[in-house]
């Protein structure tokens, strides 16, 4: 539950904690136009744009306080993803020139390593403390058993490594891992608050079409700001459970199912009763669904906030006309 780091936020005093929430969400989306409008491509130029984003991220999440580890745990949810992606560009991929062969056989002797190789990850990855390494290492090492152990074996098949689905591949992971970074830096140095207020003043315009803005901005901050507790929650009803003897790592599929159904309704009730208490709390100090309110922040753009603003949409317009360019 500890892995998941959306909706989180880290104090801070950093200049990019400091940043008016609006022109840091603005940031957000022209940085993430800019990410896509990058083509997926096999030359240089893309890949190493892509490559120049991502160091950007990380001397952004250096400059701004969070530590790297935080960031990382971030990406462990969408380790399986980015492994499956990288090595699917790989299998399919068959432009440009061939970097190395690989024969792979799906044998007994084979099938039968990389179910005890399974086993052994499944009840040693406790045990690890770099588990991303970890994952990637047992991966490669279930190809490396279909490559050393062709006996007896019933299927066969071949891996052609390009130098193009490499690049490709490549470029797809950093580009997604680009996405992650950015989005959760917003998170990490913005406060739910300050978050319902940029995403109210930015829709502003929708309100002459009638569009309730302050009720979305609203319900978008509280989906944020909720998902941390309720995930820290459900670790504590998982701790009781599993001081009660209840396995959730170990046990037979047919028991965690058991096990997930007992765990989900207590965190139902829970979410409703949170809800509810939200809801008479927001009561009490007179909120009022459309009603016109007054805020005890007031925001200011100031110069490190146009500059911000510029810096990135010049970015944006660099890609852009590159991409023009061709």
């Amino acid at each position: 539950m500890n892995n998941i780091t959306i909706g989180q936020y880290i104090p801070g005093d950093s200049w990019l904690h400091r940043l008016d929430p609006r022109i840091k969400m603005l940031s957000l989306v022209v940085l993430l136009v800019g990410t896509f409008i990058i083509p997926i491509s096999t030359s240089w130029g893309p890949i190493a744009s892509m490559g120049a984003i991502f160091i950007g991220m990380l001397i952004l999440t250096a400059s701004a306080g969070i530590p790297i580890k935080k960031m990382v745990n971030g990406l462990k949810p969408i380790v399986f993803l980015l492994t499956f992606t990288f090595f699917i560009q790989l299998f399919f991929i068959t432009d440009g020139n061939l970097l190395v062969s690989f024969d792979f056989s799906l044998s007994l002797t084979s099938v039968g390593a990389m179910i005890a190789l399974i086993v052994f990850y499944n009840w040693s990855k406790k045990y690890v403390k770099f588990r991303i390494l970890y994952f990637l290492f047992i991966v490669l090492a279930l190809f490396a058993v279909q490559y050393a152990l062709p006996y007896l074996s019933f299927y066969t098949y071949q891996l052609d490594v390009y130098d193009q689905g490499l690049m490709r591949a490549g470029f797809i992971f950093i580009r997604i891992t680009n996405v992650i970074i950015m989005t959760s830096l917003l998170t990490f140095t913005t406060m739910t608050t300050d978050l319902n207020y940029a995403i109210e003043s930015l829709l502003k315009p929708l309100k002459w079409i009638k569009v309730p803005v302050d009720v979305i901005a609203m319900m978008l901050s509280l989906t944020l700001r909720y998902i941390p507790t309720l995930l820290e929650e459900t670790e504590k009803i998982m701790k009781a459970q599993a001081s009660r003897g209840v396995d959730f790592k170990e046990s037979k599929f047919k028991d965690k199912v058991v096990q997930i159904i007992s765990l989900l309704i207590p965190v139902f009730v829970i979410s409703f009763k949170r809800a509810e208490d939200l809801g008479n709390a927001m009561e009490v100090r007179g909120y009022v669904i459309g009603a016109k309110r007054t805020k005890i922040d007031q925001y200011h753009i100031g110069f490190k906030d146009i500059m911000s603003l510029i810096t990135v949409i010049l970015f944006l317009g660099a890609i852009i006309t590159v991409r023009i360019l061709g």
